[in-house]
């Protein structure tokens, strides 16, 4: 079967009554600007390249999940409503979603968008924007950039609008959906004339003559000229249609793998829609769980590759039909591994902003499943111990960048010596899970010698520097309260321009400011003890407190090194209380 072609509004009519979008599609990701380019180009003529079209059989209607387009977009959301298609005649879109979605957004839909300088979670922030054209600007005298040779600019006055703007004497807007209730050729001549006369009665020919033309060069894109030529694949096999899909998306914005292992994983569990289950359970673990996390539909997706005991290397040879029907009947259990497993590391005080690895945690949510534990269930001593070595060994892989780069050697290194542990039913075998590691990874994968002083190099501010204090401290509650990386010595009272103030020799200043960050000046205080800290000088605060205290956080009791003089003595003192602390505890971490 050869190529077609027919026209804008044909399709558009079309949309979400005969065509749809199969599972194997990734979201609408294009953004405003990209939605405005496409229509740019539509009114110059350029080419928009062909689309491919899926023809389903009726026999087959109900074996896919359909997706529908989506119209009203809002920034940032990643899922389409499932169709309804009983009884249509039934086309799937292979390629092109993006293109035409962009086009049902802007003739039919809206696009809503976050305004600048808001918070994502204020409803005010978000405007509803359609797109409206300014009839008045005329692309001839639109200087073409000095920059580039290609002429990309945006000739057309094409502007998305969250309330009609007002026209005059420079402009003449229209919203471009408009264009649309207009199919007869006298049905526009009329509308073409009551938009004329919208222009002020001191309009010249030049401004008129514009307008018409923008307008008629509208209608000429939407209801006349046959820009949409398609392909539309009849073949029935899935697998060809699966390849004829990757083949087609391997271009402009990539298909990623995880779009593509999701959607062979939705077009064999016909029971549930795989695609909603996966997105669900990755937005109940990002928001609904005790703290935020960042996980994504490879990272699921891989894992369930992992707890299944199926080859754990994300590549599609290993999504064979009997894998996924081996995942099928693992997912339940599957979910509520993982679901432990972040709410385990969250207790942990482990969460978006310091889990640097998400593969480090697939060793502890193996450990999970085989056992069945749910370590946050019960205080009994077994589960608080194991919960505490598992907090340990996190930590350190985490700092250790054990799981960095090409990390599926090191996973199959780590569930297999889990699984084959004989301590598997009781303890997370923390001694056999480093032994396998460091052989793996060729290094300790526990904080010793070199390791250890690396990370001692970490600096206020970087990303690990709570995991590293962390490990210091025997407290419980991580999960449940807040704590702050704080600066012992002030960073107040570290400023350059407070130290010249006091008459500190410059190359004294150098030397404190440079201790400012290090290890050895932070601790983790809860945020009350953070703001008691605050509310008083240094002096009065740090003489304050108890001998427990200074034990706790591993502050000299040395009484002279507490002057801020004494910082780099201070720093160095603590720094190597610091590593003792750990070396002491390094069997564990």
């Amino acid at each position: 079967m050869g190529y077609s072609a027919t026209t804008i509004a044909v399709t558009i009519e079309k949309i979400n009554q005969e065509y749809f979008l199969p599972a194997i599609q990734r979201p609408f990701v294009w953004g405003p600007e990209q939605m405005v380019a496409l229509f740019d180009s539509l009114m110059k003529g350029y080419p928009i390249s062909s689309f491919l079209f899926w023809g389903v059989a009726p026999e087959n209607e109900l074996n896919w999940q359909i997706y529908k387009f989506t119209e009203n977009f809002r920034f940032g959301e990643v899922h389409n409503e499932i169709a309804d298609t009983s009884g249509r005649k039934l086309t799937l879109v292979l390629d092109g979603q993006q293109r035409l979605t962009s086009m049902l957004i802007g003739l039919r839909g809206s696009f809503t968008v976050k305004a600048k300088g808001k918070r994502w979670d204020n409803p005010d922030a978000w405007q509803r924007k359609k797109l409206y054209i300014d009839l008045l600007v005329d692309p001839a005298l639109i200087p073409k950039s000095e920059d580039t040779e290609d002429d990309i600019e945006h000739s057309y006055g094409f502007e998305l609008f969250e309330t009609p703007p007002q026209s005059g004497a420079a402009n003449l807007w229209i919203k471009v959906g408009d264009i649309l209730s207009y199919p007869e050729p006298d049905q526009f001549a009329a509308f073409v004339d009551k938009t004329i006369e919208r222009l002020p009665a001191t309009r010249n020919w030049a401004v008129v003559e514009t307008a018409r033309r923008n307008l008629q060069r509208l209608y000429q894109v939407i209801w006349v000229d046959k820009i949409i030529s398609y392909y539309t694949e009849t073949n029935q096999d899935y697998d060809r249609v699966l390849g004829i899909f990757v083949r087609a998306n391997d271009g402009g914005t990539k298909l990623s793998k995880s779009d593509l292992m999701l959607s062979m994983i939705s077009s064999k569990w016909t029971d549930i829609s795989a695609r909603e289950e996966i997105y669900n359970f990755v937005d109940t673990l990002n928001g609904r769980l005790d703290r935020k996390n960042d996980v994504t539909k490879d990272f699921v997706m891989k894992a369930c590759l992992v707890l299944s005991d199926l080859d754990h290397v994300y590549q599609v040879k290993n999504f064979t039909n009997g894998n996924m029907e081996i995942m099928r009947g693992n997912w339940n259990k599957i979910q509520q591994s993982l679901r432990r497993t972040f709410r385990l590391a969250n207790s942990f005080g482990i969460d978006r902003d310091t889990l640097t690895s998400l593969n480090a945690l697939l060793p502890i949510a193996y450990y999970l499943h085989k056992t069945d534990f749910d370590l946050l269930s019960a205080t009994t001593p077994s589960f608080v111990s194991n919960a505490e070595r598992i907090r340990r060994w996190l930590i350190a892989a985490l700092l250790n960048r054990v799981f960095g780069g090409t990390s599926d050697s090191t996973i199959g290194a780590a569930k297999n010596a889990i699984a084959s542990s004989p301590q598997l039913t009781k303890d997370f075998p923390l001694e056999a899970l480093n032994a396998a590691l460091t052989r793996q990874i060729k290094r300790p994968s526990n904080l010793t010698g070199e390791a250890l002083a690396g990370v001692m190099e970490l600096q206020y501010g970087n990303r690990q520097t709570f995991l590293l204090l962390s490990l210091l401290y025997e407290n419980k509650g991580w999960g449940s309260m807040t704590f702050h990386v704080d600066h012992i010595f002030p960073q107040g009272r570290l400023d350059r321009k407070y130290l010249m103030k006091n008459n500190v020799p410059m190359s004294k200043i150098e030397e404190l400011m440079a201790c400012t960050n290090r290890i050895g000046n932070l601790q983790l205080l809860a945020s009350a003890e953070n703001l008691d800290k605050s509310n008083a000088s240094f002096e009065d605060w740090i003489r304050s407190r108890d001998t427990s205290f200074l034990e706790k956080h591993l502050i000299p009791q040395d009484e002279h090194l507490w002057s801020i003089m004494m910082l780099p003595k201070f720093v160095a003192e603590r720094e190597k209380m610091i590593i003792d602390r750990l070396a002491s505890v390094h069997g564990d971490i």
